[in-house]
């Protein structure tokens, strides 16, 4: 019995040892993913551009404002890789809200998207110091593809005008040869435009959050540079001007 037994044993320990699982993969690494931030005075429109950029595997919303003064207050708290920012919003202009950003982080992106046309706007802001001009009747991809060719140090226009206004910026001129619209400040190109809309003194304050009396300092100054006599001129030519987004210079007389 005692062989038996010992045979058994013999046995049992020449069996193939049990099979042992191989380690799991290790998981890929996280995407970092970019951090936007999203200033638009209007909240529905915001909060849909939030929901489409958030779907997107490498962009994060990290802050979202309703004028250029709540921006600046964020950048005090958060350095985010691209800005992604309305033109046209209470407070400061478009252009200078750029120029304030870019005083304190020279390096950040912007992209600028807006309902105005291009050809003047988009040069205006690149000169300013955006990375690129979208306008807001884009689809959601070319949207991305600004975004992420800004974020990667490009510049983007709609392919139609990069050409133009790339010329436009480096172009140099002789005196008196560049169009008389050029010429006006960001914010006197605000109120030239608001004019052309058809807007009194009072309601063009109040959507730039400025007086009556500063606005009218600026239709004075708008009137000296564009050579038009009086009020009446300035608005046909703002309104004139804007239905065909032209910049030529005003009518004699």
């Amino acid at each position: 019995m005692k062989s038996k037994n010992k045979a058994e044993k013999v046995e049992s320990t020449d069996k193939a040892p049990k099979a042992v699982a191989p380690p799991p993969e290790p998981e890929p690494p996280a995407v970092k993913k970019k951090q936007i931030m999203l200033v638009e005075d209007h909240p529905i429109l915001r909060m849909g551009l939030a929901q489409l950029i958030g779907k997107e595997p490498d962009l994060e919303i990290c802050g979202e404002a309703g004028n250029p003064a709540e921006a600046m207050t964020l950048l005090d708290r958060m350095v985010p890789d691209l800005v992604l920012t309305d033109m046209n919003m209470p407070g400061r202009s478009g252009m200078e809200f750029v120029r304030d950003i870019k005083a304190r982080m020279p390096e950040l992106a912007i992209l600028i998207l807006s309902m105005n046309g291009e050809d003047l706007h988009a040069e205006r802001a690149l000169k300013a110091g955006a990375q690129g001009y979208i306008m807001k009747g884009a689809g959601g991809g070319e949207l991305m593809v600004a975004i992420r060719k800004v974020l990667n140090g490009g510049i983007y226009l709609s392919p139609g005008i990069t050409e133009k206004v790339v010329k436009n910026i480096g172009r140099t001129t002789k005196p008196g040869k560049e169009p008389a619209i050029a010429d006006l400040t960001d914010r006197e190109f605000e109120v030239f435009r608001l004019i052309g809309q058809g807007m009194t003194t009072r309601e063009i304050a109040h959507e730039l959050g400025l007086s009556p009396k500063t606005v009218d300092v600026h239709r004075g100054h708008i009137k000296d540079k564009l050579k038009l006599p009086d009020s009446t001129a300035l608005i046909h030519y703002a309104t004139r001007w804007l239905e065909t987004e032209q910049t030529a210079f005003p009518p004699e007389g």
